[in-house]
């Protein structure tokens, strides 16, 4: 699956990296502690978090991460967006819970 296409079955605000939204989905992770993604996440995997700050795509663009969800109408710092553009990494957009929109990725994933 496409990020594209999680942004049109979950509903999914896109905030940038529009030029990424052709990337190919490997799975998803779910932390808050930026360190358990860079040990942990893996190539191409939607990370969901509530972190919003610019050094989520720093970890991003380092693992080579799909895409990043923020939950619970979070929205990106300015430097975020700039970095998400910069490196073709969509960063998204949910009102959803982490445990919400994670159960819906897996879903979807599992089909």
């Amino acid at each position: 699956m496409k990020v594209s296409e999680l942004v049109e079955k979950l509903g999914l605000t896109v905030f940038s990296g529009h030029k990424g939204l052709d990337r190919e989905i490997a799975g998803g992770y779910v932390s808050d502690l930026l360190s358990d993604v860079m040990g942990n996440a893996r190539e191409g995997e939607v990370w969901i978090t509530l972190q919003v700050h610019q050094n989520v795509m720093a970890i991003a663009s380092l693992k080579d991460l799909a895409a990043v969800i923020l939950v619970s109408n979070l929205e990106p710092h300015e430097n975020t967006i700039r970095h998400s553009n910069d490196e073709n990494i969509p960063v998204l957009g949910t009102s959803l819970s982490t445990f919400e929109i994670a159960g819906k990725l897996y879903q979807l994933y599992n089909q």
